[in-house]
């Protein structure tokens, strides 16, 4: 019996698509070890299971797995000696430095809201001291959080003290060619903050007024407080020097919470951006199962 013309149809089709699969999905999803084409940042600790405990090695392994930045919260708190092994490492394996914490942050009382010498000077020592660990590592992009909230003085004070006292560590940093990066954090993770959303991050480094004073764009903490994340990197991307990823809920890597990464990288992308993505958030699951669920899970996000 001579097969029907919509049969011969069906097994063509399914035929053509079979032979299509294989080169869609090798431009489409880069292979393991390729340099991702945006500068995701993992941090300490992340590939452990893979790597032990070594930091040299780690990021050896995510080298090898096409990372081509890291981010450290803690660097500043490290060894003189350990800062150096890490920045000659960086650099033997073409990885760009990330974040590290700059200021001493006080997550109950408030700081740099206060106006108050003691705070400022404290303030700006931290923002030298940084500036020595930034050689040693080879960074160029510091966090900078201004501390909490004072409930019974208006925000309108409180923003001039913060913006004071960031144009003091702007005098430094802009001297040396580093930027500070304010980080907005979300509310329910961290009550009673003094910034907390982009357009007053966007306010504040408008009115500090210095290539050394950007913002952070934390789009696990954004997604949480305000949403809107494209509109909002588009309104706010003049003083947006470095991002960071985490999906929401659970703050774990991308594909695990209702964040849509694939179009928030592809746009971020598409805009020119060539600076650090940091990973600032934990694995979904646990061991080797989970890191590479993890790498898998960047690689299907990164395949715009």
């Amino acid at each position: 019996m001579q097969p029907s013309r919509r049969e011969l149809l069906t097994a063509g089709a399914a035929a053509a698509a079979g032979m299509m699969t294989p080169k869609v999905m090798s431009e489409s999803i880069s292979p393991s070890g390729a340099p991702f084409k945006l500068k995701y940042a993992p941090h300490f600790g992340m590939f452990r299971s893979h790597a032990g405990d070594d930091l040299v090695d780690q990021l050896k392994f995510a080298a090898d797995e096409g990372f081509l930045a890291w981010e450290d919260n803690g660097m500043r708190g490290r060894s003189a000696q350990d800062q150096e092994k890490i920045g000659k490492a960086m650099t033997d394996l073409g990885i760009t430095m990330g974040v590290f914490v700059a200021n001493d942050i006080d997550w109950t009382n408030p700081t740099l809201t206060t106006g108050k010498q003691e705070q400022i000077d404290r303030f700006v020592q931290n923002c030298r001291d940084s500036v020595a660990v930034a050689k040693r590592v080879n960074a160029k992009w510091m966090t900078v959080v201004p501390g909490t909230i004072q409930p019974r003085l208006d925000i309108g004070f409180q923003t001039a003290y913060v913006v004071d006292a960031l144009r003091r560590g702007a005098e430094i940093f802009e001297k040396e060619g580093l930027v500070m990066v304010l980080e907005p954090l979300n509310f329910r993770d961290h009550p009673n903050l003094f910034l907390n959303k982009i357009p007053q991050a966007y306010n504040v480094c408008r009115a500090v007024n210095s290539s050394a004073c950007k913002i952070l764009f934390d789009m696990y903490h954004q997604q949480i407080h305000e949403g809107n994340l494209i509109p909002n990197i588009d309104l706010a991307w003049s003083e947006v020097a470095y991002f960071q990823i985490g999906d929401n809920p659970g703050r774990n890597e991308p594909t695990t919470g209702e964040i849509n990464y694939l179009n928030v990288f592809r746009h971020i992308h598409a805009k020119g951006f060539t600076g650090v993505m940091g990973m600032e958030h934990g694995n979904a699951k646990p061991g080797k199962e989970g890191e590479r669920a993890l790498i898998d899970a960047y690689r299907k996000c990164d395949s715009f």
